[in-house]
């Protein structure tokens, strides 16, 4: 697979100068918030281990540097945080900016910030409150959409540093990825559940992987979607789009976040929200990164 051939086939846009939003043409942003399903689908599992983790951490103050269509956000203003939510992507936007109309009458949703703004432009985009936010989260193997374009990491290495500057110091960066060394090794992804989405659409998603001078450099996950008459809403019955990601390795990530808290930081790895143990027999679907800084 060449990366002209990628890059030609796969949903892509630009909402955001430098930043690739994959869903800028509306196609799989629509037919995302179906496969995700409605904002009280979250697995209680998941909903309960990052508001626990929040509230021990004495977290009020929450930015959500990749809300989509705000699922995670919804969740978090329905538990009382304080929440600014941004994204790339104006064509998911829209979906937390109806959520947020529909519920303005409740002072919760009504204080929802919401905005659009660029990892590589974050301080820019958004104003950073004092000495920053208590918590950052980007979940959903939302940071693995930004690519390597340069070869060198180095935008993905800006973007660590100026997520990881919103943290306030003693606040936490709650951030994941896709077991991409599983995938890499066996070329699917770990059975299991997905830890996220309590969705009942039947799906079917495709691997492939892009080698670039013998080091993975992409892989894109083809999505079949097969959506029930109820929820057509002029969408095909079966829905296929491409969505691409770059394939973070557990240990080159774990360096990448050492790097964007300069050091000045406590690292916790989870694996679908357990503790993560080297070696394990069950390989996770997700590892969940967790760090405070300490500085």
């Amino acid at each position: 697979m060449s990366v002209d051939s990628v890059f030609r086939t796969r949903s892509l846009g630009v909402a955001a100068e430098g930043l690739p939003d994959q869903y800028a043409d509306g196609k799989a942003a629509k037919v995302w918030e179906l496969y995700i399903g409605d904002t009280q689908s979250r697995t209680q599992e998941y909903k309960s281990w990052v508001v626990s983790l929040l509230r021990e951490q004495g977290v009020r103050r929450v930015l959500d540097v990749a809300c989509g269509t705000g699922v995670d956000s919804i969740m978090l203003v329905e538990e009382g945080f304080n929440m600014v939510s941004v994204d790339a992507s104006d064509k998911m936007l829209k979906y937390a900016l109806k959520s947020r109309w529909e519920r303005r009458k409740e002072p919760a949703f009504d204080q929802w910030v919401i905005e659009e703004a660029n990892w590589l432009t974050l301080s820019e985009d958004i104003q950073k409150p004092g000495a920053g936010f208590d918590a950052v989260i980007c979940l959903g193997n939302s940071f693995a959409h930004l690519p390597d374009f340069k070869g060198d990491q180095s935008d993905q290495k800006l973007a660590l540093q100026n997520i990881a500057s919103m943290v306030r110091p003693g606040g936490v960066l709650i951030i994941d990825h896709r077991n991409y060394d599983y995938i890499l090794e066996t070329g699917r992804a770990p059975q299991g559940k997905n830890i996220y989405y309590k969705s009942d659409l039947t799906q079917d998603i495709s691997t492939s992987v892009l080698w670039v001078n013998s080091k993975p450099h992409m892989i894109t996950l083809d999505y079949t979607i097969h959506v029930p008459q109820a929820a057509l809403q002029n969408l095909p019955e079966v829905s296929k789009f491409r969505l691409s990601y770059y394939p973070h390795r557990l240990e080159s990530f774990k360096a990448l976040l050492n790097e964007a808290f300069n050091g000045k930081l406590e690292h916790s790895v989870y694996g679908d929200f357990q503790t993560y143990v080297p070696g394990q027999t069950q390989a996770p679907c997700y590892f969940i990164h967790v760090c405070k800084k300490t500085a």
